[in-house]
């Protein structure tokens, strides 16, 4: 019943991509035009600068999987970039964008779990990730040192949305780097395309109302279980190309006892189990980052009230003259 979940929801992800890339590209243009629109000093622009990992079938520690960060492989943490916008509805609920650039990765070698180092497989991802959140400041103290002077101010938030992420897990063959999507190693089609609910804290620092410095970390909960393409078993031979078989199973390249060899590999006979991954968990991911904005000052509420209604007036006195001839 697990297996049919995820093909299910394959297939609707399929369905859904298109559309939600359009809805994520609409959004990102509606929360950068507000820079010339009203309400322009509750805009934020900036980027962000950190780490990723993530929780999957690869790495561990002894034992089962744990869902939760003290299971990850700090060795594999890698890179992650983002830019994104900000806009303030209320003054303590924000509605972010971002796109980020992340790289996660995992590796067998790193594992103390004995099957899983026996089983020798390894995969990196570099992934792109866009993801709208809203975002509640459940702290606020916008005079730190209370000097009456407001230079420095902070917040604290929580966030989660939806986002949508393109994954194409890879490993190292002989020297090069081979997409593993395409080969089908588990004998199962899935999409680059997956969708994902970002789970957000955070603090930022405002310096003259006008600089952001911020820490962000945020837990990506996903729908798949293919970010390292593991999840079932191994795919038949005789339905995977040649270079499918060899990085479906990759225990023959290790010095390894048969009695422990015959876990690996599909062979109905010596491995009726064949068990590769664990489904009954998706993937997630993490990052955690550094932030810069800088925050866009429009005119000041005196400016509006006073000059905007002299504009309007002014239109209405030319259309009242016009209206005369």
């Amino acid at each position: 019943m697990r297996f049919q979940r995820i093909d299910n929801f394959t297939i609707f992800a399929r369905l859904l991509s298109k559309s939600l890339k359009k809805i994520f590209f609409i959004s990102l243009i509606l929360v950068f035009s507000s820079i010339s629109t009203r309400a322009q000093y509750f805009l934020e622009y900036g980027g962000s600068l950190g780490v990723a990992n993530y929780l999957g079938d690869i790495g561990g520690n002894e034992g089962a999987r744990k869902d939760f960060i003290s299971d990850m492989k700090l060795a594999k943490t890698r890179q992650a970039l983002n830019v994104y916008a900000r806009y303030k509805i209320k003054r303590y609920i924000f509605l972010k964008s971002e796109l980020n650039y992340l790289r996660i990765a995992g590796d067998d070698k790193l594992t103390t779990n004995t099957y899983r180092n026996a089983r020798n497989l390894s995969f990196v991802n570099d992934m792109l990730d866009l993801n709208i959140q809203g975002q509640f400041v459940f702290f606020e103290d916008m005079d730190l040192g209370a000097d009456y002077r407001f230079r420095l101010g902070m917040r604290c938030y929580v966030g989660t949305g939806l986002g949508l992420f393109y994954s194409e897990p890879k490993t190292l063959y002989k020297g090069e780097m081979v997409k593993l999507r395409p080969l089908q190693t588990e004998g199962v089609k899935y999409s680059a395309f997956g969708l994902s609910v970002p789970l957000t804290i955070g603090l930022h620092f405002t310096y003259k109302k006008k600089h952001r410095f911020g820490w962000e970390l945020c837990w990506r909960k996903t729908f798949t279980d293919y970010l390292d393409d593991i999840s079932k078993g191994y795919g038949d031979p005789s339905k995977l190309s040649p270079l499918g078989v060899e990085l479906s199973n990759r225990t023959d390249e290790l010095s390894v006892p048969i009695a422990l060899a015959n876990n690996y590999g599909f062979d109905p006979v010596q491995n009726p189990k064949n068990i590769r991954g664990n489904s009954a968990d998706f993937d997630n991911y993490v990052t955690m980052c550094f932030t810069y904005g800088y925050v866009i000052r429009g005119k000041s509420s005196f400016y509006r009230s006073r000059y905007s209604n002299f504009f309007v007036k002014k239109r209405r006195k030319l259309r009242t003259l016009r209206s005369k001839f």
